[in-house]
């Protein structure tokens, strides 16, 4: 049964986590000895937290669902993303283990490396999925398959299939993880994907080819309706049987690149909710992409929708 009264615009299913963001990180220090670095600072992060929140920053009616620990880390994200103006009926609270974590070290040029605690992200299952709010969504968003172990693989094809039939759009981002055989996880869910947002980096770990025209039919032949590859300063590149785009990013002073692509699918996703057609929704998320990276942090650059045309309107473009 399709649900024609939503009460959502997007629903975000995935990764919370607690980010500590350190740096500029020069060097890494060899052990038992110490290295200084000029700030720390925590913040919300994870996909489904860092796009909810850029969807929302752009005016849309967002939901959350995923799971947290019972500790002081989950309390702040539960603060946060009630700030944010953001549905949390999803979120749930688990006493046995600790919220998810990242320590991420940012370099002098932005880029970024990790350390992380999959923690709670990691015990969410089937069971815990609430289907019923997933029907009051038009899309619904699974961000950060690969390192959700309890739903990755086949128990993510059967939640795409269930919105798929309420008549929910679909879309599903991933994470770099390179100790998984990543394209026989994410092979049965590909059917069931009106929208497929990886990396450039995560897109060849999954299919071994190398071009971003490859990369996007290798996917669209494996039922996919449309394939957006986040490449960073080299922009986008969006595909479907219709449309061959390639988008520039924005000219920003790079801080910090954590969450950008995260933000990318944000812009795109507002713009297709809006009803933007492919291109103008691909521009809007290379705005949100480098509003994140102009700031430290996964969200704390990203403005409202006047604001992100704004600076469409008056940022630079880089070559491609």
């Amino acid at each position: 049964m399709v649900n024609t009264n939503r009460k959502l615009d997007v629903l975000c299913l995935g990764i919370f986590v607690a980010d500590a963001l350190g740096g500029p990180v020069r060097r890494i220090p060899d052990w038992r000895t110490l290295e200084l670095i000029d700030s720390v600072e925590l913040h919300t992060g994870g996909c489904a937290n860092n796009t909810g929140i850029g969807l929302a920053r752009l005016g849309l009616r967002v939901g959350a669902m995923g799971k947290v620990g019972n500790d002081g880390f989950a309390d702040f994200i539960v603060k946060k993303l009630n700030a944010e103006g953001i549905d949390i009926r999803g979120i749930m609270r688990d006493d046995k283990i600790n919220t998810s974590f990242t320590f991420i070290m940012i370099a002098p040029d932005g880029e970024r490396a990790f350390f992380h605690f999959i923690g709670a992200n990691g015990t969410f299952v089937l069971d815990n999925v609430d289907f019923d709010l997933i029907s009051e969504a038009k899309i619904l968003h699974v961000a950060g398959s690969f390192i959700m172990p309890g739903i990755d693989g086949e128990p993510t094809a059967r939640i795409l299939k269930s919105a798929k039939d309420m008549g929910v759009t679909t879309c599903l981002d991933t994470v770099y993880n390179g100790d998984i055989d990543a394209f026989s996880v994410i092979e049965p869910s590909l059917p069931y994907l009106d929208y497929f947002m990886p990396s450039i980096d995560e897109a060849t770990l999954m299919t071994k080819r190398e071009s971003p025209a490859d990369i996007a039919a290798f996917f669209l032949d494996h039922g996919v309706g449309t394939v957006g590859l986040k490449m960073g300063p080299e922009g986008s590149y969006i595909r479907n049987s219709d449309t061959e785009l390639r988008i520039p990013a924005f000219k920003t002073n790079v801080v910090d690149t954590s969450g950008a692509g995260d933000s990318w699918i944000a812009g795109f996703l507002a713009g297709v909710s809006m009803g933007w057609n492919i291109e103008e929704s691909g521009r809007l998320g290379s705005a949100m992409g480098a509003l994140c990276a102009s700031s430290i942090g996964t969200t704390a650059g990203l403005k409202n929708l006047d604001e992100t045309i704004a600076f469409m309107r008056n940022a630079e473009e880089l070559s491609i």
